[in-house]
């Protein structure tokens, strides 16, 4: 069956929080009497997003009877709620425009209900006068109107905007969580102890890894690159080409997912004698994009770990010291690289063609 990267919209959005007890508890807690700015900080896979998918989904709900407050939760759960504002970076960096944007809408009412979430994605990278420009919106907003920011870190320039929010801090989430989780929903123990392992600790992807029967045959994929090279270009073209069609295949039941979403969402406006209106589509599209590329970033940088592990292993048998630091070093070039969208083969055939060969 085709994988989401969405949870399921009928279930409960706080069960797709794995191990952050102690901040869902906070979340819940202030359902009834939010503060205005809440600042979610946890790497990568940690579940900060979904904890604030949760909390807006919460926060849109209260007050509402049963049935419409059920309405809220399957709205938000697939980004789709009116008063439910997203605000992404276009680019590497989120920019004064964005910041102009967030003012404005800080200060209107709600589109629908009560209470509008704004969440702003990316901030770890702003353009000059990015925080000044909204530091006004983030203290006094409209009332009724709150802020969730999820960051991997705070920057020093954020520091203002910091000190005016609610922190939660969330640590990383364990592979045996993970492999635990991934069992319950009725996966085997073996493919849910390596796609626990390979996911980064984000529970979406071991899901996606899960879902995935070629998981296994690439990553030994990634670590056979090491015993394949020589030296030469052909060598570094040929194992990056592999690579990269690897990826391509992870993505495919990605695509199928987004199909099936994408025909439910036109049957929905079909089923009324309706047209969708042009920017409903244009986001779902867009979402849809961004959730690819975020699953090709992802699996690039997991196999470029396991490129280190390899020769990380090598060293621990006696192998060269200088070969491992020039191996991190230039993995880590890479993958800072990757938030600026380079050619990415071209970028891992020069990374190839760097590493020396443990032929």
């Amino acid at each position: 069956m085709p994988v989401s990267l969405h949870p399921d919209a009928s279930g409960d959005l706080w069960g797709e929080v794995v191990g952050q007890e102690q901040v869902v508890a906070q979340l819940r807690a202030g359902v009834a009497n939010p503060v205005h700015a809440y600042l979610l900080v946890g790497p990568e896979g940690s579940g900060k997003l979904a904890a604030a998918r949760a909390f807006a989904a919460e926060l849109l709900a209260h007050g509402l009877d049963e049935g419409d407050a059920a309405r809220a939760r399957r709205l938000v759960a697939v980004d789709e709620h009116p008063s439910l504002l997203h605000f992404r970076p276009a680019g590497a960096k989120f920019l004064l425009e964005q910041a102009q944007q967030v003012a404005l809408a800080a200060s209107r009412k709600p589109p629908e209900g009560a209470r509008q979430v704004l969440v702003l994605h990316g901030l770890e990278n702003p353009s000059e006068g990015t925080f000044e420009r909204m530091l006004k919106a983030v203290e006094e907003p409209a009332p009724g109107t709150f802020f969730l920011l999820p960051v991997t870190r705070v920057p020093a320039e954020m520091a203002t905007i910091a000190s005016r929010c609610v922190r939660l801090d969330l640590g990383p989430v364990s592979e045996e969580l993970l492999e635990r989780r991934l069992v319950d929903e009725g996966v085997a123990a073996d493919l849910a102890r390596l796609a626990a392992s390979l996911s980064g600790g984000s529970l979406l992807r071991a899901r996606l890894l899960a879902d995935d029967p070629e998981v296994g045959r690439r990553r030994q994929l990634w670590r056979d690159v090491p015993l394949r090279l020589d030296g030469t270009g052909a060598a570094a073209a040929g194992a990056a080409d592999e690579l990269l069609d690897a990826i391509d295949g992870l993505l495919e039941p990605l695509a199928a997912r987004h199909a099936e979403e994408l025909d439910a969402f036109h049957a929905s406006y079909e089923s009324i004698e309706a047209t969708p209106p042009k920017g409903r589509t244009k986001e779902l599209i867009d979402r849809h994009k961004r959730e690819v590329k975020k699953v090709r970033l992802d699996e690039l940088r997991s196999g470029l770990a396991t490129i280190i592990e390899v020769y990380r292993e090598r060293l621990v048998d006696g192998g060269s010291h200088e070969d491992f630091l020039h191996v991190a070093k230039r993995v880590q070039h890479l993958c800072d690289a990757l938030d600026f969208n380079p050619s990415e083969p071209l970028q891992l055939r020069a990374l190839l063609l760097t590493l020396p060969p443990l032929r």
